[in-house]
């Protein structure tokens, strides 16, 4: 069962939010699989790491499946939703405005170096003062430097698009060509292609590819054998899926998500 999180009412302790004094603050918090932080938006940045467990951020356009060792960077006054999918110990940085590692409203998903990890670690066990204060230079820094990946899945707007990608999501393994959705959305094949260009900038199949890759995500991080994530997502074999991946970004999914 989903247990929902009004904005409204949030997970986290009032007065809670950066200041110009204490740019950088920190609420860890242990969420069970399927909560769901409403839609919301915040005056500061956004960096959300889970220690354990995997979630799913949602901004209007575009959806990222976050694992462990990974994190994502919301800008401030996003707008965006929370799902946890897996029981997760998440760390919400809480960036001041001022102090934001990146330009511009793009979110971005981010590797988490052992440094990284380790400073919200001790952040999150810190007493307010100059200790404090290190702790968070330091993983201001160490943000500005993170490598980022491209884990997105683009989101469309037209309604029939809408139906067709919220079934790939909830199931990437399946396998029907375009034209076997196209009835059951109520648009003509060639309609759905049109719109794969138009509102997400690439084909049907780069799509589902994209969809893939971020269920890969959290299978690999918990060590799932490869020949078994390429099953769970529908392709024929290990080789099938590695090939697919060498193609779409230059590397093996081992190295691609190597912490």
């Amino acid at each position: 069962m989903t247990v929902t999180i009004p904005h409204h009412i949030g997970p986290y302790p009032p007065g809670h939010a950066p200041s110009a004094e204490r740019p950088l603050r920190l609420c860890a918090r242990a969420l069970e699989a399927d909560t769901m932080l409403l839609a919301h938006r915040h005056d500061w940045g956004q960096v959300t790491l889970a220690l354990s467990g995997v979630f799913r951020v949602r901004v209007p356009g575009s959806s990222w499946t976050v694992p462990p060792l990974r994190a994502i960077w919301i800008a401030p006054h996003v707008e965006h939703e929370v799902t946890v999918l897996e029981a997760a110990t998440l760390c919400p940085l809480w960036v001041h405005a001022a102090r934001a590692p990146f330009a511009g409203d793009e979110c971005k998903v981010l590797s988490v170096s052992p440094l990284l990890r380790e400073l919200v670690v001790a952040l999150d066990h810190c007493a307010p003062g100059p200790r404090e204060d290190l702790l968070a230079g330091l993983i201001l820094d160490e943000l500005a430097g993170a490598a980022t990946r491209p884990i997105r899945v683009p989101l469309p707007r037209d309604k029939r698009l809408q139906a067709l990608c919220e079934r790939l999501i909830t199931e990437p393994s399946n396998t029907l060509p375009l034209a076997r959705w196209a009835p059951q959305v109520g648009a003509s094949e060639r309609t759905l292609a049109r719109l794969f260009e138009q509102e997400l900038g690439m084909s049907f199949g780069q799509w589902r590819q994209q969809v893939r890759l971020a269920h890969a995500a959290p299978l690999i991080a918990r060590g799932m054998p490869m020949a078994q994530v390429a099953a769970e997502l529908g392709y024929s074999s290990q080789s099938a899926f590695s090939a697919m991946f060498k193609k779409m970004y230059c590397s093996s999914p081992s190295e691609f998500f190597a912490a």
